[in-house]
């Protein structure tokens, strides 16, 4: 529903003193888009701020007796926070209630209504109004049972992952709530997650290459890492360096070297350490000796070598022995 909300408010302060109309107009930034301070109206007007905090409130307490008078713009934003589970985060609340040049005139409005509370940011939740103190609680519960459902699966849920774990709310209720949550984030590939987790919030290259190689699911050489970062983030003039990728991926433990230039993720089961310990690996692991052939087949799942590379690493006696039969033990 589309109102004007600097008519609504021009005509609930026309029958206000002057001087009250001027401070409240000031201090919600309906004559400019900046809300002066208290201190900044007190010297306008020669007087000290608690005496315009004084003027403030009482303009206030007139209008709020007005409200019953003009009933259709509070009963909308009333019904916006009924259909969001009775809270909304605050500049969500602003986008859906009207365009951005209104902000300031629905926080005043929002700030008459009797059934709207405004609660400011903290450390955990953005600042956001509801409609009473039990759906803000209702609200933090609910966040804290998601921030544990992800510290334990350790996974990224999708939108109708986490409709599904919670039938008992409406959708619209359910995402207000995440919306509030500092903790809790959509990522771009609309997922969420928590908000420190690289697929969530990358910080730098190496978290960008590593949601490419995630994303793409093979070994990539670190050029093309580079290049898909670009991509991924539609970077225009500003490209990722090749080199940049490379020296990233070598020393994060994330990622494992698997050939020459080619990376993989070490959470997809390719172990770190040159072609011999990936050998020494293999033949601990099956606590036997393994036939050459074996033994290849087992490496190039491992590391995109030349087959000829792990028979001359097999001659190396100092780690390998032949048993009469032909297979292959570790003489570590």
């Amino acid at each position: 529903m589309d109102f004007n909300y600097q008519k609504i408010c021009q005509e609930m302060l026309k029958d206000l003193p002057e001087r009250t109309k001027d401070v409240l107009k000031r201090r919600f930034g309906l004559k400019t888009s900046q809300r002066a301070t208290l201190e900044t109206i007190g010297k306008n007007y020669g007087i000290t701020r608690e005496r315009v905090r004084q003027i403030e409130t009482d303009g206030l307490s007139k209008l709020k007796a007005k409200t019953a008078q003009c009933q259709e713009p509070f009963q909308y934003l009333l019904d916006l926070l009924k259909g969001s589970g009775d809270l909304r985060r605050e500049d969500s609340l602003f986008d859906l209630a009207g365009p951005a040049k209104f902000q300031n005139h629905i926080f005043f409005l929002l700030s008459l209504g009797q059934d709207f509370e405004r609660y400011s940011e903290t450390e955990d939740l953005y600042s956001l109004w509801a409609l009473d103190n039990n759906s803000l609680n209702f609200a933090q519960d609910f966040i804290n049972t998601f921030i544990e459902e992800f510290e334990q699966g350790e996974k990224l849920l999708s939108s109708k992952e986490i409709i599904s774990l919670r039938k008992d709310l409406p959708s619209q209720a359910l995402f207000s709530y995440l919306e509030i949550s500092k903790k809790i984030k959509q990522g771009t590939g609309g997922l969420f997650g928590l908000k420190d987790w690289p697929e969530i919030s990358p910080r730098g290259v190496k978290d960008r290459a590593y949601l490419v190689l995630k994303e793409q699911n093979r070994p990539l050489h670190f050029t093309e890492v580079a290049s898909l970062i670009d991509k991924m983030e539609e970077r225009g003039e500003k490209k990722t360096l090749a080199r940049t990728a490379h020296n990233e991926l070598i020393k994060d433990p994330r990622f494992v070297l698997v050939g020459r230039g080619l990376y993989a993720l070490k959470e997809r089961g390719y172990e770190p350490g040159q072609v011999k310990d990936v050998i020494l690996k293999i033949l601990k692991q099956a606590k036997k000796p393994l036939p050459k052939q074996e033994i290849v087949e087992k490496v190039l799942e491992q590391r995109f070598v030349k087959p000829n590379t792990i028979l001359l690493n097999l001659n190396n006696k100092q780690y390998f022995s032949r048993d009469s039969q032909g297979r292959y033990h570790g003489n570590i």
